[in-house]
């Protein structure tokens, strides 16, 4: 018997691994010291705890556990890494290269820069996978280069950037790497010296962890990366991010580290069996339905799929006892596609029908195929009260249609 409501939107954010809950009890209450207290026990056992995380989190991507800084989350993380990189190497050049499919923590923290006249910034176009060519990041390098800022795997597509080959280019230049993995870390392999990463931003929440508290990665050497802090206060975490450390979090964000490392292997099998289960299970029973994205080189997880003829918010008040998400994003009083669909080169129509699945630890198989009969259920429904689908069936040429207008 499958429980309502369905779950599948874990990209978007994960449920707390009840032993990632377990781990962080006692520091709710029993254990509650401040690890910047050094002169007793209640504040040695916080550092203590801290420690112990930061070698977690430090295990999971190859690093050293010093190279660990704790922040608020991956926003904050990658405000840190760019405009902390830009203002620190601003006597070697202003020039940032990034992405136009990046999250917007990634796109305003450079958009803000540029409003302020601290950087000049390129935004590099993606393929119809939504990929990066490393040729155009080597491009699109100039003597004023100091920092390129790229994400390991897209949030919304699931697409796997080519990091290795951008992180060679990258030291052969000698411009700064920063990578936004929050959806990648736990998920694949992810190591910083192969893949030639300076910056590293992740979130705790993404990986059955608790919201509020992430890390950003800062190479201590071949070579040594600086950053400006952005916040001041007490020169916690070697002066980066001043500010009480969030112990409770941090022991989350550790143990979530360490849990997702043991299991990666057998996690990914199990998820990419469900997502093929339910890729194979959609695309069979409907026409008229696109992936969008890279088809291999994904997020084991990543399911992004365009239902020609339905709009994607109808669709998901259809189907609203199963949680995933629609490609549009409320913006003022319209409803724009994603941003990121549209980089693709798909067209409007198309990508206001977009829905991503995000599966994840948590789900089952049942749950699966409840989720491939009531989405295509629910999609027969709407195309049967679509005239352009009717239209297409019918072999009309809706492009070459001339609609009239009063």
């Amino acid at each position: 018997m499958v429980k309502l409501p369905i779950y599948m939107d874990n990209h978007a954010t994960t449920p707390v691994d009840p032993r990632v809950l377990d781990a962080m009890l006692p520091y709710f209450s029993q254990k509650f010291g401040n690890a910047a207290s050094r002169n007793h026990s209640f504040g040695w056992e916080a550092e203590e705890a801290v420690d112990k995380a930061r070698n977690q989190i430090a295990s999971v991507i190859n690093a050293k556990s010093k190279e660990i800084i704790f922040t608020s989350g991956a926003t904050e993380s990658d405000n840190l890494a760019i405009k902390g990189v830009v203002e620190f190497y601003k006597d070697k050049g202003n020039h940032i290269i990034t992405c136009v499919t990046e999250h917007k923590a990634v796109l305003d923290s450079c958009r803000t820069l540029e409003r302020n006249g601290k950087a000049t910034v390129t935004y590099l176009p993606v393929d119809k996978y939504g990929m990066v060519d490393p040729d155009a990041v080597r491009a699109a390098i100039t003597d004023k280069t100091v920092l390129i800022t790229l994400m390991y795997a897209n949030n919304e597509i699931g697409t796997i950037h080519p990091v290795p080959a951008i992180g060679r280019i990258a030291k052969e230049k000698g411009v700064v790497f920063h990578c936004d993995a929050v959806q990648a870390v736990g998920k694949i392999p992810v190591d910083v010296d192969r893949d030639g990463i300076d910056l590293l931003s992740m979130s705790a929440h993404k990986i059955y962890g608790p919201k509020g508290v992430g890390a950003i990665y800062v190479r201590s050497k071949g070579p040594r990366v600086r950053i400006t802090p952005q916040m001041d206060g007490g020169g916690h975490e070697r002066g980066m991010r001043s500010g009480t450390l969030n112990v409770t979090g941090i022991v989350g964000l550790g143990k979530a580290c360490e849990i997702a490392q043991a299991e990666m292997a057998e996690e990914t099998r199990r998820t990419l069996d469900l997502r093929n289960k339910l890729q194979a299970g959609i695309f069979e029973r409907l026409d008229e339905v696109y992936l969008n994205g890279h088809p291999t080189e994904r997020l084991p997880g990543n399911l992004n799929v365009s239902f020609a003829y339905v709009e994607g918010e109808s669709l998901l008040m259809g189907i609203s006892d199963i949680a995933v998400s629609s490609g549009s994003a409320c913006t003022s009083a319209t409803l724009e596609p994603s941003y990121v669909i549209r980089a693709l080169g798909i067209d409007e129509e198309l990508a206001h029908s977009s829905i991503r699945f995000g599966l994840g630890r948590f789900n089952t198989e049942d749950e699966v195929g409840f989720v491939t009969d009531r989405v295509t259920k629910e999609v027969q429904r709407l195309r049967e009260m679509s005239p352009l689908y009717e239209m297409a069936r019918e072999g009309v040429d809706l492009k070459s249609v001339q609609w009239k207008t009063e």
